[in-house]
């Protein structure tokens, strides 16, 4: 099971690595969701995870809200994806939703400009009607992303009233992508829920205790 921090700028990633976490999501501000950290902050935290056995994977989010980006923004996530690639991340996160479905030229636009990083498409995917969502994950799939971070639904709802759906999710992504529950996962209750969906990796700030 890999457990990937989620950090707001440098705060708790020696102590998230050195208990258990293999990945960082870097973020700033996780009062609106996480948005992108500076890239003094990418700098630091991928020498700091790096040093310590853990890969990194950046926030490229420019603003709280929405998914649907317009021009200037989407031209802000691909300056923000080249500053992560130049500091050394391992990979970036972000997603694009537009009426209830995937924004694909957006989220194609992104995923061509993070050629050669890791992919994560982050919880917007949440915002997809469900019935839409087993196409999603085979879009992403195709277009290069390793995983999905969703919490099966609206994060008023606790985990565990979304496994449900989540278990179809995982069903409908195992031969596309692979499905990271998140929102609500804590060390406490990650082994139960990795073993009922059938996934190998977590994510949340409780991830690991220390």
């Amino acid at each position: 099971m890999l457990r990937e921090f989620c950090a707001e700028n440098l705060r708790g990633i020696p102590e998230a690595i050195e208990a258990g976490a293999g990945r960082i999501e870097l973020c700033d501000d996780l009062s609106v969701g996480g948005v992108t950290p500076s890239t003094q902050v990418m700098r630091d935290a991928v020498t700091m995870a790096h040093e310590r056995g853990a890969k990194v994977m950046v926030m490229v989010r420019p603003r709280g809200g929405d998914f649907l980006y317009g021009e200037d923004e989407l031209r802000l996530m691909e300056s923000a994806i080249d500053a992560a690639r130049g500091r050394g991340a391992d990979g970036v996160v972000f997603g694009c939703v537009k009426e209830g479905r995937l924004d694909l030229e957006a989220t194609k636009r992104l995923a061509r400009a993070s050629q050669g990083l890791d992919m994560t498409f982050h919880m917007a995917f949440d915002e997809v009607d469900e019935a839409l969502q087993p196409k999603a994950l085979r879009q992403l799939g195709e277009m290069g992303f390793s995983r999905v971070l969703t919490h099966g639904g609206p994060l008023s709802k606790p985990i565990d009233a979304c496994l449900p759906h989540l278990e179809e999710l995982a069903a409908a992504a195992r031969e596309h992508i692979a499905i990271m529950p998140g929102g609500g996962v804590t060390w406490q209750n990650c082994a139960r829920i990795c073993e009922r969906l059938g996934v190998e990796e977590v994510h949340g700030t409780r991830i690991v205790a220390w």
